[in-house]
């Protein structure tokens, strides 16, 4: 940091410019403060990174927010491409990424991966990284510890934390402390199906319901600039919204909350088979169906290269010139590969052609 204001001092004093991979470098930081050294706040425009003074500005203009997941870099790039405004690398990646069924076998070090691969390809969202299961639990300073681990390994803006216990709220609170922004997450917490009795929805009776309020209203005395609601009745979440003075995020939670979140494979409809059907929860709309098409070009590939159309002469660019090709020949012959140098014969007289292709296949 004492490096970075030195050299803005140098700007600011010589106007001398940066070189070009120190303005990439610090571009590319996610938690850059917004306010510049000398000049003050800067207008937003839609390359810099969404900030949590923005999100307040939007909840308390009634601005609703949108948070999707992402667990790698071409899913960063495309919700960056879509202008969403946060971007939360869950823990969820364990199940819909490395295939488990719940989202406890995750470590911090597969989160990590997660969060730096995303960190690379969403530029201009509020960076959200889940504190995965087991590793803020034990004290309040294992939970700052896995937090800082998350903003200065894994680059992100924020951290997210499950529960509402008093020992989640105290572990809040002493990240909120350390200076780390913390989003809140109430309802059903999947790090807690071992209690909970599976996935099973809350705030489905009186005291469910009060509990869902009154720890929303805890996480936020704890200091955390926002609270996701899971899978709670929209009364529910109407009550808890309207009891907080900050953002409410919800899923599976009804339309009045102050946003949304959904897991960017279920939105896209991008797996298609039996382990994912099974845990696509039924209040998640599918904006498209990506796995079906998916599916599609890779059988549409498979049947190309077994008939021999692909690759065709537009798919192998790459030529060699022919008084290059009979001296490669001939160095061939001469090391007593002669089979190699007729297939080369064979090539030149014969350049790919979907036709050619496939009749050489069929000859084999």
């Amino acid at each position: 940091m004492a490096c970075f204001f030195k050299l803005a001092w140098r700007t600011a004093r010589t106007r001398t410019p940066l070189s070009s991979s120190v303005v990439r470098h610090i571009r590319c930081m996610s938690n850059v403060p917004e306010n510049t050294v000398y000049s003050g706040p800067t207008s937003q425009s839609p390359t810099q990174r969404v900030t949590l003074s923005q999100l307040r500005q939007k909840h308390r203009n009634s601005q609703p927010i949108t948070m999707v997941t992402a667990y790698d870099y071409p899913a960063a790039v495309h919700l960056d491409m879509a202008g969403i405004d946060i971007c939360l690398v869950g823990d969820s990646a364990s199940m819909v990424v490395h295939g488990h069924d719940t989202t406890l076998p995750i470590t911090l070090d597969e989160m990590l991966v997660h969060c730096r691969a995303v960190a690379r390809g969403a530029k201009r969202p509020l960076l959200v990284g889940d504190l995965p299961f087991g590793t803020y639990e034990t004290s309040s300073n294992q939970a700052v510890d896995t937090a800082v681990r998350i903003l200065k390994e894994g680059g992100m803006d924020a951290i997210k934390l499950e529960g509402g216990s008093p020992s989640r709220i105290f572990a809040a609170k002493a990240i909120v402390e350390s200076g780390i922004a913390v989003m809140g997450h109430v309802g059903l917490t999947p790090q807690a199906i071992s209690v909970l009795g599976g996935f099973r929805p809350q705030g489905r009776n009186v005291a469910s319901a009060v509990k869902v309020v009154e720890t929303a209203l805890a996480l936020q005395e704890a200091g955390c600039f926002s609270v996701v609601l899971e899978c709670v009745p929209a009364p529910v979440a109407a009550a808890a919204t309207a009891a907080l003075q900050i953002p409410t995020l919800g899923i599976g939670a009804g339309p009045f909350c102050s946003g949304q979140v959904l897991v960017y494979h279920d939105l896209l409809g991008m797996l298609q088979h039996p382990h994912h059907a099974k845990v696509t929860p039924k209040f998640c709309k599918q904006y498209a169906h990506v796995g079906d098409v998916i599916n599609k070009a890779l059988v549409e590939y498979k049947e190309e290269v077994t008939n021999g159309s692909f690759p065709d002469a537009k798919h192998s660019p790459y030529k060699i010139s022919e008084a290059d090709a009979n001296g490669f020949l001939n160095q061939l012959q001469r090391l007593g590969l002669d089979k190699a140098a007729s297939a080369v014969s064979e090539a030149v007289e014969k350049p790919p052609t979907a036709k050619s292709v496939g009749e050489g296949n069929q000859t084999k």
